[in-house]
């Protein structure tokens, strides 16, 4: 039996146990203390050392690394989140072929023209599903580019909400650097359709160019948000000889909806500009010497994009996620979800010997970038990209594993394939092992460990994208989060910039979560001299900055989590830039 000062003790306890239990999701939690600096350093070093083969999509060395999440996660007590009680979801990879009848008619001048695909213009091998598209008001907007470094925004003053919206020029204009303007350039009709709202984009023929990589390039930006649309490639370690060649590669399905991109020749433009008061000729001759263009609206013109296609799978690869479940304490909220995700692939090993090439050493085969003095090394371990965004889950997913259970659940999702063109998120969206409407958020992390540029100045800085984009009550919430860790966090939201050239929104798997609709918070840390080289090495990695980042991304999670509702999605678009700080006006 208890005493009375043992019983008063007892009952002190138990309320001051419940008001922490009912404390508002902004008072501070102690959950992340459990995610160490030298734990993530431990399984780090183990999964970038060369036992992993670099972890490219296909091999052997991302299935040691996908037995690896799901041992750690299964001595946890993590449940499994893929399908038949498995930790693992299988991600079917399909070559296509496409047969593409699709058309776009055009009213202008009084007359009314076809032009069938390949016959004047050009769709994407990837139109999606069958359908009809009319415009009823279109726009010329110049280059179609918002260049803040060339002082350029077409947009500027102009809405192309629910309209046509076209561009012109093949190159950047005066004043802009044509290799900070790359991603810009070839990712103008996404910009158009996904940034300003328009339903269609109609732009010039591509010209073919050597991109930042290296390689001979042409073409906008596929909808996964990198150059061509999605992973084409061999894989390694084996060849595809007798298997036809696809038109494009994708997880997705194929009967969604895209907003129609096309790209036209000089008779279909001339054709569109014939009731102008400006000329084609005269746009295309600005255009060409990169001088400045007009902007105006397109009067009397309709334009109908008539949607038609046949996919045919002439190539399957499975690949798979690796997917944890940590269920939920609320009866009534733990059916919905707070998902965290990283992608565990990473580029794998040079097959190829070392070669003399006019004079100097080569490493044939390269996977990436070699750097200078270390040819010898033949695997890119990845420690970084993204080997520290996939052990920043795993100390996230023991937190809540071993720690007390928020009110909703927390999906941990490892995507495969995001080197190859977002694989895995792409594919876990479109068919995932949870509904997807019942994901209230979503955070991702890539590069957490390292500093931008190597700066030391940057040790303390995380940059945080696409917060603001759907739910501004969402990046509230990663504000007031950041104030819960012992040291906070500079929060950079230099890279959330809608001008951001290099179009970070658009190139890591958070994406496949917001293309549905779902509020997304991306963090990294940036790029480094050894992004996508083989020195990309565990001991190059600051483990207390990233654990810290970890237990910031920790408390995004759980602070979701408990929220009564979830994050309001008021889908505002990007408000937060190169400057910007703090929370937003509801």
């Amino acid at each position: 039996m208890f005493g009375q000062r043992q019983l008063t003790a007892f009952v002190t306890l138990l309320a001051l146990a419940a008001a922490l239990a009912l404390s508002p999701v902004g008072a501070k939690t102690n959950g992340h203390h459990q995610i160490k600096a030298e734990e993530l350093k431990t399984w780090l070093t183990y999964l970038a050392s060369d036992e992993f083969e670099g972890r490219a999509t296909y091999t052997e060395g991302l299935g040691l690394a996908a037995a690896y999440i799901a041992g750690q996660l299964k001595s946890w007590g993590v449940r499994p989140g893929g399908p038949n009680g498995s930790y693992y979801q299988r991600v079917a990879v399909l070559g296509i072929k496409t047969n593409n009848r699709s058309t776009v008619t055009v009213e202008a001048n009084g007359q009314t023209r076809t032009f069938n695909h390949k016959e004047g213009i050009s769709f994407p091998a990837n139109v999606g599903g069958k359908r009809t598209v009319t415009g009823n008001e279109v726009e010329f907007v110049g280059y179609g580019l918002n260049l803040p470094t060339a002082n350029l925004n077409d947009y500027a003053g102009r809405n192309v909400k629910g309209k046509v919206a076209v561009f012109l020029g093949s190159s950047p204009p005066k004043g802009a650097d044509a290799r900070q303007s790359f991603r810009a350039i070839r990712g103008r009709s996404r910009y158009a359709t996904e940034q300003q709202d328009a339903i269609a984009a109609i732009g010039p023929m591509p010209a073919i160019r050597v991109g930042p990589g290296g390689g001979a390039n042409g073409g906008d930006v596929g909808r996964d948000g990198r150059e061509g649309g999605g992973e084409r490639g061999q894989t390694q370690g084996g060849g595809l000889s007798g298997l036809p060649e696809p038109d494009f590669t994708t997880t997705q399905r194929l009967d969604g909806l895209i907003s129609p991109s096309v790209s036209a020749q000089d008779e279909f433009f001339e054709f569109l500009f014939a009731g102008a008061e400006l000329k084609y000729a005269d746009l295309k001759d600005k255009a060409s010497k990169g001088e400045p263009l007009p902007k105006f609206a397109l009067k009397n013109v309709r334009i109908t994009f008539n949607i038609d296609a046949d996919y045919q799978t002439v190539r399957t690869q499975y690949t798979r996620n690796v997917i944890g479940v940590v269920e939920g304490s609320d009866p009534k909220l733990k059916d919905t979800y707070v998902a965290f995700g990283a992608h565990y692939d990473h580029v794998g090993y040079a097959e190829g010997e070392i070669s003399d090439f006019a004079g100097s050493p080569r490493r044939t085969g390269a996977r990436g970038r070699v750097t200078e003095g270390a040819i010898a090394d033949r695997i890119w371990n990845g420690a970084d990209d993204d080997g520290s965004g996939t052990v920043a889950m795993l100390g996230i997913a023991k937190a809540f594993a071993t720690g007390a259970k928020p009110r909703r659940s927390v999906v941990f999702i490892w995507h495969a394939g995001e080197e190859r063109g977002l694989l895995g998120s792409r594919y876990y969206a479109d068919y995932p092992t949870i509904p997807i409407g019942q994901i209230v958020a979503q955070v991702n992390m890539d590069m957490v460990g390292r500093n931008q540029d190597n700066k030391l100045e940057e040790a303390n800085t995380v940059y945080v994208v696409g917060s603001d984009r759907i739910s501004t009550e969402f990046h509230n919430l990663t504000v007031d989060a950041n104030t819960a860790i012992e040291k906070p966090l500079k929060l950079d939201y230099q890279m959330n910039d809608p001008a951001d050239l290099e179009q970070i929104y658009y190139r890591s798997d958070h994406y496949s979560y917001a293309a549905k609709g779902i509020p997304i918070v991306f963090l990294t840390t940036g790029l480094h001299p050894d992004y996508h080289a083989n020195t990309d090495s565990a001991e190059k990695i600051d483990y207390q900055k990233m654990a810290r980042i970890s237990q910031y991304a920790y408390e995004i999670g759980v602070r979701t989590a408990n929220l009564d509702h979830p994050p309001a999605r008021d889908n505002r678009g990007p408000r937060v830039g190169k400057g910007s700080a703090g929370k937003i006006a509801l």
